[in-house]
């Protein structure tokens, strides 16, 4: 059967289609397999069909929070940056948003909207874990971009709304995350910014149930994504 036709069996109204609480598990089971089937067939063809990668993992995403598995546990999906648990966290200290001023104008700033709580955070088990995800930022193919202006807007507001809208807090780490260059030399190798000596990146971090912290991650990741493209024109 092709893929349009596993869709179109599932999902032709919300009481059959897979996210239904009537389906039985194998059923959900059964699609997440799929899901992940294709995934792994779309991944070589990414930057050419990015809206399309982009609904498989959100559907990926949302299949997982039914079944209550996190998504990074499933066999077939990998994503570009991996996480890795609390204490692979590089030290150092954030940046301070009021050292940078931006250069650019935060485009989309106003566009980032909460998550859909009512699929994004099923029951909670109580159980809290603690996760980070690490970000490069392409400073190598854009030299001459200022992404950490970009990245935190006016008053460092498009960061802080990044961080609120997806209970994510992010870091701005390595060479370049301290606005005054001499007083980035002057901390260079002391205790706590021995992230200075790596290349300019993100870490992510979470500490949330352990049914929704891998969903709110890959969120916070995919709109930082879009925050790091640089505007052409």
């Amino acid at each position: 059967m092709s893929s349009g036709g596993r869709y179109m069996a599932y999902s032709p109204s919300p009481s059959t289609g897979p996210h239904s609480p009537r389906l039985p598990l194998a059923d959900y089971e059964k699609y997440m397999a799929e899901l992940l089937a294709e995934k792994q067939k779309v991944t070589p063809f990414m930057q050419v069909l990015p809206c399309t990668s982009r609904l498989l993992n959100q559907e990926i995403l949302h299949v997982s929070a039914l079944l209550g598995i996190p998504v990074l546990d499933q066999p077939g999906y990998q994503h570009g940056s991996p996480l890795v648990n609390v204490g692979a966290i590089p030290n150092g200290r954030p940046v301070e948003m009021n050292d940078w001023a931006p250069a650019i104008p935060s485009e989309g700033a106003g566009m980032f909207h909460p998550p859909s709580r009512n699929w994004l955070s099923p029951p909670s088990s109580g159980f809290i874990v603690k996760k980070t995800m690490r970000m490069d930022i392409p400073v190598d193919k854009y030299p001459n971009f200022n992404f950490v202006g970009r990245l935190l807007g006016p008053r460092g507001n498009s960061l802080k709304r990044v961080e609120a809208n997806t209970d994510c807090r992010v870091l701005i780490r390595g060479r370049g995350s301290i606005k005054d260059a001499a007083k980035e030399e002057l901390m260079r190798g002391k205790p706590g910014y021995e992230h200075l000596n790596e290349a300019l990146h993100l870490v992510i971090e979470a500490e949330l149930p352990a049914e929704i912290i891998d969903i709110r991650l890959m969120q916070a990741r995919e709109i930082l994504d879009d925050m790091l493209k640089p505007v052409v024109g």
